[in-house]
């Protein structure tokens, strides 16, 4: 019985470290594809009426990328991210960042979930190309599973998000 617990133990304080120390990174960044007034929300829970709380609504229009990555590390709450050229798609101001000056990342954990957390980064610029970099630190809560990355204005409408997210040991970056 001794062994079965010290086993557990070692088990469940590998885990742990194992997760606090795990570097996660998308190497893409995809800006939103929606058609212009169509919400398409991220997380959120249902409360006891059965009504939809704490989603994080898309923004108004399509949005594309020419590309760009985003990385947190899970122990220390440092990231950073960076995109090239997060553009509007349609309308006058299509090919550009139209009037969004600044966004923020936000790493949402466990989307969907009674444990979901939402932690924006400081505002970063935006230029009028749709360029942005940022190097940040926040503070990561425990218990962050299956996280997400998205780019959103001040209004906390995303408008890009990482894709094909990849997750290491802290050691193999």
């Amino acid at each position: 019985m001794k062994r079965l617990c010290l086993t557990l133990s070692l088990m469940l304080t590998g885990a742990a470290f194992a997760q606090n120390n795990t570097v996660v990174r998308w190497p893409q960044i995809i800006g939103v594809i929606t058609a212009p007034g169509v919400d398409n929300p991220v997380g959120g829970t249902t409360d006891a009426n059965g009504n939809k709380t704490n989603q994080i609504h898309s923004g108004a229009g399509p949005w594309s990328t020419r590309g760009g990555s985003a990385r947190v590390n899970l122990a220390t709450g440092e990231g950073s991210f960076e995109i090239d050229g997060l553009v509007l798609v349609g309308g006058n101001a299509s090919g550009t960042a139209g009037p969004v000056t600044s966004v923020v990342g936000t790493l949402v954990c466990n989307a969907g979930t009674a444990n979901q957390a939402i932690v924006d980064t400081p505002a970063a610029d935006l230029s009028p190309q749709g360029n942005a970099e940022h190097s940040f630190r926040i503070n990561v809560p425990a218990g962050c599973a299956s996280p997400l990355f998205l780019i959103r204005v001040a209004s906390g409408r995303w408008i890009a998000t990482g894709a094909s997210a990849v997750s290491r040991p802290a050691s193999n970056y």
